[in-house]
């Protein structure tokens, strides 16, 4: 295979940014927007700046650096990343990272940079599901900040064909690019934190691979990734979908819906950002070879589940949320009065962010507690298990 086999879903190539460049600047959305974020500088300096640049990478170093970290810098009270697990002899290899997944936009866009500056050699190429690609100038931008597209708009008859293509796409990156990956343990967020990798995610990786399943799972060199927010900033809207779905059976989100995640996720309100790596998947998996292939991949996904919820960064607002949700005051040592009330304060102030006729107050806030208990509750889990 070669890389235009992949022409529908792959990134622009190196070769192709200058074309990509004028495409983005040709468009008048694009132009109107792209002001609010790099105050101060003339649309024709930055499309200079942007035509200079050789290949993606140096394309994201001189543009996405900077912005992803001035967002952080207003939207956050500081971010770490503990890439302990992987040693720095080893971080030059083109790894998959699947985490679980807080943030639309951030979540891949933050590992880049924490990746630069942490060593390793190479940014990540980024699964992105094309139900977000609203307008052209978006499709545009994230194919040359290295996005390949998750085909999700398609019918069932053609989502097998498609879920190959995107397989065999991940391990020619992987094996022949040398192009590290980053995807979500699951399609979509969960909107009640409750992290758990599907087992479908695993199936479709080893689709495109050589071999056994096992074989096929060993070739993209998974690492799983834990994602901690201290805040989520789409807490309301998630919490607003839970009742919108439990309202109305056949309720969906409009692609105005997902812009909206996409704007307040991007610059909500975040406090504390942790991401942390846990040991490569192939330093364990051949413990599963003699499973039959069902249970393989469930024994996987669970042990990545383990890796990924023993990562949690666990904040003050997760053991109140815990304590509230269950009427107790068993966590109290972790928090201090002044902060079980301003989280309090902070529930309150969401709530009244959900622009919904008929709010439904206690299900809204219980919604709101699930989802910071949640890390909490499978946090304690794993640790009871050891």
């Amino acid at each position: 295979m070669n890389i235009h086999d992949f022409d529908a879903i792959r990134p622009i190539l190196p070769e192709e940014l200058s074309a990509a460049i004028e495409e983005l600047f040709a468009d008048p959305q694009f132009c109107a927007i792209v002001p609010t974020l790099m105050k101060g500088i003339p649309l024709e300096a930055l499309k200079a700046k942007a035509l200079q640049c050789k290949d993606n990478l140096e394309f994201q170093k001189v543009f996405f650096y900077p912005l992803v970290q001035q967002l952080m810098s207003q939207c956050s009270t500081g971010w770490s990343f503990d890439a302990s697990a992987i040693a720095p002899t080893e971080r030059s290899k083109a790894y998959t990272f699947i985490s679980n997944h807080r943030d639309i936009v951030l979540d891949s866009a933050l590992l880049d940079i924490l990746l630069i500056d942490h060593g390793f050699e190479n940014t990540i190429e980024i699964a992105i599901g094309d139900n977000l690609l609203i307008y052209p100038w978006i499709r545009t931008l994230v194919r040359i900040n290295k996005s390949f597209i998750v085909q999700r708009s398609v019918g069932m008859r053609e989502m097998l064909l498609s879920s190959k293509r995107m397989s065999q796409y991940m391990h020619f990156a992987i094996a022949e690019r040398k192009e590290g990956i980053w995807i979500a343990q699951r399609e979509g967020r969960a909107k009640d934190s409750n992290d758990r990798t599907q087992e479908s995610i695993l199936k479709m990786m080893a689709m495109g691979g050589e071999g056994t399943p096992l074989e096929s799972i060993k070739a993209l060199h998974l690492v799983p990734l834990t994602i901690s927010y201290e805040y989520d900033p789409c807490d309301f809207l998630k919490a607003k979908e839970f009742q919108q779905k439990r309202d109305d059976a056949n309720f969906k989100k409009s692609r105005q819906d997902d812009l909206i995640n996409m704007q307040t996720g991007i610059f909500g309100q975040k406090g504390r950002v942790v991401y942390r790596l846990s040991a490569p998947v192939n330093t364990w998996i051949d413990e599963y070879a003699a499973l039959p292939k069902n249970e393989f991949y469930k024994a996987v996904a669970q042990r990545i589940d383990l890796n990924i919820h023993r990562g949690y960064e666990i904040f003050a607002n997760n053991y109140v949320a815990l304590d509230m949700l269950n009427g107790t005051t068993e966590h109290s040592s972790h928090y201090t009065e002044e902060e079980k009330s301003h989280f309090v304060a902070y529930l309150s102030q969401r709530i009244a962010m959900v622009d919904l006729a008929d709010k439904d107050e206690a299900f809204l806030r219980e919604r709101l507690l699930t989802m910071y208990a949640n890390p909490l509750i499978n946090h304690l889990n794993v640790l009871a298990a050891k």
